[in-house]
């Protein structure tokens, strides 16, 4: 008995030794949800950050951006398209997915659609065996891409557009554009739709009324029971999983939250901004093209965007609780045009070099207030390079400090914050310290046009600010929705670009 004393007393022995305090420590329950929240495939879609957009269509042919809808299918032959070729410049460019105009306002099909003979199958192109749609679905998965379609709602070709039956048609391709090229991350329905067109040869103008006529509701079910992951772009009223930013220059606004109400139509300042009271999760997507339009014209040769102007865009998108959907066009040959493909890799290395190095990962990080001190909300998960871990306080403390000391002077001039989205988009401003010769100077965001611009930060939230070096920084939420749950805080020094 007495060999079986010291295995009986040492689990005792180490519970007495456990000091009082620590064996009553309170463990903190997880925050609750702060409504609405998003799907798990609203979250992979916000991921993703930046994707392309391709439009190539008769329009590439006839140097228009709106096709009439009675061009000659002939017209249609590039000489040396290359999907991969594509895929390749835009996974060089920094984005992670491509949508493709499978369909625009013209009608004309990218893909042997079994429904309409205004497509490929009957272009001289491929001897009409071709497939638009399937070399480039094909190409993004060797690239490593996700592939997604565009097929626009209006239809200036076919003869029943307006009328019930055209509602048929239109469910029947998008049946096939679902379930013929695998998965789709998301389908984008433009919101242009009705007005003159050939429409079989009746040359007439069509009104419709795009609340009701297409019965969006039973074509989100379809959509939902095809693709489950698959994101739908579209009007907020319907129940979309995104929505479009309110313009074409890929800007978001500088206050941006992802909820929005649910029926009604938006404006363009709500579809901007959203509405922290929304209750409906639908995050913005900024679409914009890397030259003045949106297919290709030999005359805007000159006038592809900047690095410098691309850097603008990424920061009044993609870091501000948006996507950047970025265009690139592709040339009457069937290629992308060596100019932008240029101006592509030099933008992603622009956003690789200014973000390659985070300063906040060499300083010690404290907070104001650490819910119920539990380790698993301390405030160290900000640096650690986890997105499942974050910062957060105790429930009834909207109001709380982060601060960032540095072990020597550090200088930086981008912000990064992102707040744990999973749980609710919760904070509603912030303000930004630099511990500048023991003074703690005010930093405002340089591309707000008034006011510090602080305030909404979501998925994911840039300030560009004049070059500081400081020893500490100091990042307050000053209002939120509920106690802030913050994922990840980075610094950045970002090169000058001329």
């Amino acid at each position: 008995m007495h060999k079986l004393l010291p295995l009986i007393l040492a689990p005792l022995m180490l519970w007495l030794a456990v000091p009082a305090h620590a064996a009553r420590a309170p463990k903190a329950t997880e925050p609750a949800p702060c409504l609405p929240v998003p799907a798990p495939h609203q979250v992979a879609w916000q991921d993703m950050d930046m994707y392309a957009f391709i439009h190539f269509s008769i329009n590439t042919y006839t140097g228009q951006e709106w096709g009439f809808g009675n061009e000659p299918t002939s017209l249609f032959n590039p000489t040396d398209l290359d999907c991969r070729q594509w895929a390749r410049v835009c996974r060089q460019s920094g984005m992670r997915g491509i949508i493709l105009t499978a369909k625009h306002h013209c009608g004309f099909c990218l893909w042997p659609s079994a429904y309409t003979e205004f497509s490929v199958k009957n272009a001289p192109w491929r001897g009409g065996k071709g497939d638009v749609v399937r070399e480039l679905a094909d190409a993004c998965r060797r690239e490593g891409l996700k592939f997604a379609v565009y097929l626009s709602p209006w239809d200036r070709n076919h003869p029943q557009y307006g009328r019930p039956e055209y509602i048929t048609y239109f469910r029947n391709q998008l049946r096939e554009l679902l379930t013929q090229y695998g998965d789709i991350f998301e389908v984008w329905f433009d919101g242009a739709n009705g007005g003159d067109g050939w429409y079989g040869g009746a040359n007439e103008m069509r009104r419709i009324d795009d609340r009701t006529y297409y019965d969006w509701e039973e074509t989100y079910r379809m959509i939902r029971q095809l693709q489950p992951q698959c994101a739908i772009w579209g009007d907020n009223a319907n129940r979309a999983d995104l929505r479009w930013i309110g313009n074409e220059s890929g800007h978001a606004g500088l206050t941006n939250w992802s909820p929005m109400p649910r029926g009604g139509r938006a404006g363009r300042d709500l579809l901007n901004a959203g509405t922290e009271d929304g209750d409906l999760w639908c995050p913005g997507e900024c679409d914009t093209s890397i030259r003045p339009g949106w297919f290709y014209h030999q005359a805007e040769d000159g006038r592809v965007k900047s690095v410098g102007q691309l850097m603008d865009t990424y920061y009044k998108s993609v870091g501000r609780n948006s996507t950047l959907l970025l265009n690139f066009p592709v040339m009457p040959n069937g290629r992308i045009s060596p100019i932008d493909s240029l101006r592509g890799l030099q933008f992603s290395r622009m956003v690789e070099t200014v973000f390659r190095h985070d300063l906040a990962r060499g300083a010690k990080v404290t907070a104001s207030n650490v819910r119920a001190n539990d380790k698993r909300y301390a405030p160290k998960h900000v640096t650690d390079g986890r997105p499942g871990t974050y910062w957060a306080t105790d429930d009834d403390v909207t109001n709380a400090t982060l601060t960032l000391t540095f072990p020597r002077p550090t200088r930086f001039n981008r912000f990064l914050a992102e707040e744990y989205i999973a749980l609710g988009q919760r904070v509603r401003a912030f303000t930004l310290e630099a511990l500048v010769d023991g003074r703690w100077l005010p930093l405002k965001d340089e591309l707000a046009e008034q006011g510090t611009g602080l305030t909404t930060i979501g998925h994911r939230r840039i300030v560009c600010f004049p070059t500081v070096e400081a020893t500490a920084l100091r990042f307050s939420v000053t209002s939120a929705r509920a106690c802030p749950l913050i994922s990840r805080v980075g610094l950045f020094l970002a090169p000058d670009i001329e």
